[in-house]
């Protein structure tokens, strides 16, 4: 290095450039709700992250679908994983317990049926919660939520409320994702509220449990004495890179009008149950 007659590497500069980033949100379909005085279904497992990547690589995508209610003392069915190959799977929410059966484990786990003690399901470490218990004969337990427990079934013949959700901001606005059905109430009590007002609420002797929100992953409400268990709201799928990154080569499945650009972000949604893909 000479500083005489101004500034010269000698060995040369080399720089290894960085592979770019990309971020992900991936929820999978919620459980729907049990039958007749049941319990909640359970959330969608949730999956956050980041990675790098080189250019060619494909993902393949899969957005699960919620899970139907059950008929009058039957089981809500559980949802359908979603997954990002190579990156990871969230799991299905787990569907509600009959009355008095158990919730099934899952992303987040169904509550228990409307008896005393009747067990929950398990959610899934990091990607959701258990669901709620039931202390009494005519209401069951809440859904777990991607952000919390689901509640109890209490005495009073009140229907556990669904576990809350999460929010992310991924999408380039605040949107929660993921929270657990509602219990329900067959003796004159109040129906569980819907985990993050996107759960399903829980229904009772005068009025149906409620499904829920379409493309949250939030479990369905149970039924009290009107008709049956409520379905599971749909997942979804949501990938990030900057925008100084050139555009994906090609695409199959995304939501209408994708890719955005918004805040820095070139944003990629999947919103319909099944499969598509992503080469970048």
């Amino acid at each position: 290095m000479d500083f005489t007659g101004g500034l010269t590497f000698t060995g040369g500069l080399s720089v290894t450039p960085q592979p770019p980033s990309i971020e992900y949100l991936i929820v999978a379909g919620g459980g729907g709700g049990g039958g007749y005085g049941a319990s909640g279904g359970g959330a969608g497992g949730a999956v956050t992250g980041s990675t790098t990547y080189v250019s060619g690589t494909t993902y393949s995508i899969t957005v699960g679908g919620g899970g139907a209610g059950g008929g009058t003392f039957g089981v809500g069915t559980s949802g359908t994983n979603s997954t990002v190959t190579g990156l990871t799977t969230a799991i299905g929410g787990g569907g509600g317990a009959s009355p008095f059966g158990l919730g099934l484990s899952g992303g987040s786990g169904g509550g228990g049926g409307g008896h005393a003690n009747s067990n929950k399901g398990s959610g899934t470490a990091g990607q959701g919660f258990d669901g709620g218990r039931s202390s009494s004969n005519y209401a069951g337990g809440g859904g777990g939520g991607a952000g919390g427990v689901g509640g109890t079934g209490t005495l009073e013949n009140t229907g556990g409320a669904g576990g809350i959700g999460i929010t992310s901001t991924i999408s380039g606005s605040s949107v929660t994702y993921a929270g657990g059905g509602g219990g329900g109430s067959n003796y004159g009590g109040a129906g569980g509220a819907g985990g993050s007002g996107i759960g399903g609420n829980g229904g009772t002797t005068v009025s149906g449990a409620t499904a829920g929100a379409v493309n949250t992953g939030s479990g369905g409400g149970a039924s009290g004495q009107i008709g049956n268990g409520a379905s599971g709201g749909s997942g979804v799928v949501i990938l990030r890179t900057p925008d100084s990154v050139a555009a994906a080569a090609s695409t199959t499945g995304l939501a209408a009008g994708y890719p955005v650009v918004s805040g820095g972000y070139r944003i990629y949604k999947w919103t319909t149950v099944g499969s598509g893909s992503i080469t970048f």
